[in-house]
């Protein structure tokens, strides 16, 4: 998702001179209506006093100074002193996704200005051009190729101003991209995610789907809501002679048929952009949807965050549809959103009551990433007893004809 799609600008005033750019934020952040030049010589408490009033800081001064402003801001507003949470999960958890979305907004006013090309012209900065290419795609205002004069007659492209911690996130996305994730269950082999695609680096998830029997009827899969394509590369490994991967991200489409290809399966996975499910019925049909139904607030929290458990249930109910007789449609659900009051195991169960649906198996694993140890986050008690499983599905009924989910 890019959000320069309808173009927004900033204006301010620097050493006496009208001055103004274009607005990026991949959040969706608004443009902000006030905006203070900042150098080495602001001091924290001064910028976090500003920024906690709502004026961004365009950064001038040495790039490695102002990641160190940066830490110190968040170092502020972690010293904020906290209200006990309260003892209702739910409650809990909206509380904190408020805090978040306040740490988020501070930290966001803390600018750089990315020239046309994507050019960062601070001391010490590092080359963010390919980052930025990589993440946002071509500058379509940037500068004439190869450094040409612009044509006779044009006005000069305009800068860009992203917040500084959404660039540290496009170069970090970058690194993640080139470097790429180990993959167990790809015997070792990697996947390589985009920006603002969510990256397998809970691999649990994936372990499910490496061990779980495959159907013993003849027939094509789907992995519906493909991202990064991992799983759909990992079914091809397994032997899956044909499996259609689709997406309606741009970024997890194009990232999902890179990794696909990378790893020797593109004869096999056909990626295609859909909304949930492809034409056709198939054999197995395997989803990993957000877990929690909440609003996400950037892009890669589509991935986590699913407002009105809308992809939930746009494959449950559509699933019967899609599935040739004997099939099975295999959907992978974390249970936190059970433990924090946002949904329970009878709405999920009676959700697949509603759509026709039979559970066959269940097959349960504990996370294994960090935040399931960490007792200063908020949400631990929920961390703790959280449980991933892949919940084998059958139609519970033969269904006749194709229909799409809304």
């Amino acid at each position: 998702m890019n959000t320069l799609q309808a173009p927004q600008s900033v204006a301010w005033t620097e050493a006496g001179a009208a001055r103004s750019a274009r607005w990026r934020s991949e959040s969706g952040a608004p443009p902000p209506r006030r905006v203070a030049v900042a150098d080495d010589r602001t001091k924290a408490d001064d910028a976090y006093k500003l920024a906690c009033e709502g004026t961004a800081l365009l950064w001038r001064g040495d790039f490695h100074n102002a990641r160190q402003l940066l830490t110190a801001l968040a170092r502020r507003i972690d010293r904020r002193p906290r209200k006990r949470p309260p003892a209702d999960p739910a409650q809990a958890f909206h509380l904190h996704r408020a805090a978040q979305n306040q740490r988020a907004r501070i930290l966001g006013m803390l600018l750089v200005s990315l020239e046309p090309g994507y050019d960062l012209v601070l001391r010490r900065a590092p080359d963010v051009r390919e980052a930025c290419l990589q993440a946002y795609g071509p500058d379509d205002a940037g500068s004439p190729a190869d450094g040409a004069a612009a044509p006779a007659g044009t006005h000069p492209a305009l800068p860009q101003l992203v917040s500084l911690r959404e660039l540290l996130g496009v170069i970090g996305a970058y690194e993640w991209r080139r470097k790429g994730v180990a993959i167990p269950a790809l015997g070792g082999d990697r996947v390589h995610p985009y920006y603002g695609v969510f990256s397998p680096v809970r691999g649990e998830y994936v372990d499910l789907v490496a061990e779980a029997p495959l159907p013993s009827v003849p027939g094509p899969a789907f992995d519906i809501g493909t991202g990064t394509g991992v799983l759909a590369s990992v079914l091809a490994r397994r032997g899956v002679s044909r499996v259609v991967a689709t997406d309606q991200d741009p970024r997890a489409l194009a990232c999902a048929r890179e990794n696909v290809a990378r790893l020797g399966v593109a004869d096999r996975v056909e990626v295609v952009a859909a909304d949930l499910f492809p034409a056709g019925r198939a054999s197995l049909i395997v989803c990993n949807p957000p877990w929690v139904p909440a609003k996400p607030t950037s892009p890669v929290e589509y991935a986590v965050y699913d407002p009105g458990s809308r992809m939930l249930r746009g494959f449950l109910d559509g699933l019967a549809a899609h599935l040739v007789p004997g099939g099975e449609g295999w959907l992978i659900m974390s249970d936190l959103a059970e433990h924090l009051g946002l949904r329970s195991r009878t709405e999920l169960t009676d959700a697949f009551e509603a759509a026709g649906l039979t559970v066959l198996d269940r097959l349960d694993i504990r996370p294994r990433h960090g935040r399931s140890h960490d007792t200063a986050d908020p949400l631990h008690s929920a961390r703790t007893a959280e449980v991933t499983s892949l919940w084998r599905l059958g139609a519970a009924q033969p269904v006749d004809g194709i229909r799409n989910a809304p």
